[in-house]
């Protein structure tokens, strides 16, 4: 979504949480590698591993691809069929989209009060990932980026709105 329609301390704020993911990312995706390149130095050259770091690796693969889907989500570059609103004119496929955006929402909405409460559940298990680190903060990944990409959508359904009632430019 371009942010150069938005007031500016609301842009600043998008860029803001744009840069601390795209770091966030970057930083789990390098310790993932590096992590899965020792334990493959470690088994093949010293015939021992890592402890708990398949454990880790699990893990981070689940972070980094929801920190991918909602990084794919900024600009809704995501993986969608657009069979019929290709053909549309322009400020009925702003409409159109706005509906898919709503649908969008409803979605990860739901996705993220069901890992919310599976959160909360694992948290009264009080069960340990790595050491002291409780498994339910490891899950907290799972409403956060549901709620993200809930976020990012509701911002690109006022852009379709805008656009389909023919208040910004397409």
């Amino acid at each position: 979504m371009p942010t150069r329609r938005l007031p500016p301390a609301l842009a600043r704020l998008l860029r803001l949480v744009t840069l601390f993911e795209n770091s966030l990312l970057i930083a789990l995706l390098a310790l993932m590698v590096s992590l899965a390149g020792a334990q493959i130095l470690f088994r093949n050259l010293l015939d021992s591993s890592i402890l708990g770091v398949d454990q880790l690796l699990r893990l981070l693969v689940l972070w980094v691809a929801l920190l991918g889907a909602v990084a794919a989500s900024r600009e809704a570059r995501h993986i969608g069929v657009d069979v019929i609103s290709r053909w549309l004119p322009a400020r009925r496929r702003a409409g159109v989209r706005a509906l898919t955006d709503l649908f969008t929402i409803t979605v990860c909405a739901l996705l993220t009060w069901h890992a919310w409460r599976f959160v909360q559940s694992e948290r009264a298990v009080g069960e340990m990932a790595f050491g002291a680190i409780p498994v339910w903060i490891a899950q907290l990944i799972l409403p956060a980026a549901f709620a993200l990409i809930a976020l990012r959508y509701l911002l690109l359904l006022v852009h379709h709105a805008r656009q389909s009632l023919g208040r910004e430019e397409i």
